[in-house]
């Protein structure tokens, strides 16, 4: 590897995977309540076929959905949108392995 690759690798072996949007909902929301996924599609207007992918981690939070979460549970859209962002940005760190240098230098 040249020097002027910059490599990910080394990092990604230090950070463990973040916490999934699906595992954040069910263990700090649907188990607390007591709820099942069925009653939160029923609640957020969806298909319960929707809400079990998204905790089993088949499917992403997409925006609509971080918006309805963030109103049904009383967070922010973007905290279910930060989490999907971190799992997003480890997997493609981790399947890229390395990035190109940089164009310019720091002066």
């Amino acid at each position: 590897m040249s020097t002027s690759e910059t490599t990910i690798e080394g990092n990604m072996k230090k950070r463990r995977e973040p916490t999934s949007p699906g595992e954040i909902l069910r263990e700090e929301f649907l188990v607390p309540l007591a709820m099942t996924q069925k009653e939160l599609a029923d609640h957020l207007g969806c298909d319960v076929k929707v809400v079990n992918r998204i905790v089993n981690g088949r499917t992403s939070v997409s925006v609509e959905m971080a918006l309805k979460l963030g109103a049904a549970f009383r967070t922010s859209a973007e905290f279910w949108l930060n989490a999907q962002k971190a799992m997003d940005l480890f997997r493609a760190q981790r399947k890229l392995g390395k990035l190109p240098s940089p164009v310019l230098k720091a002066s």
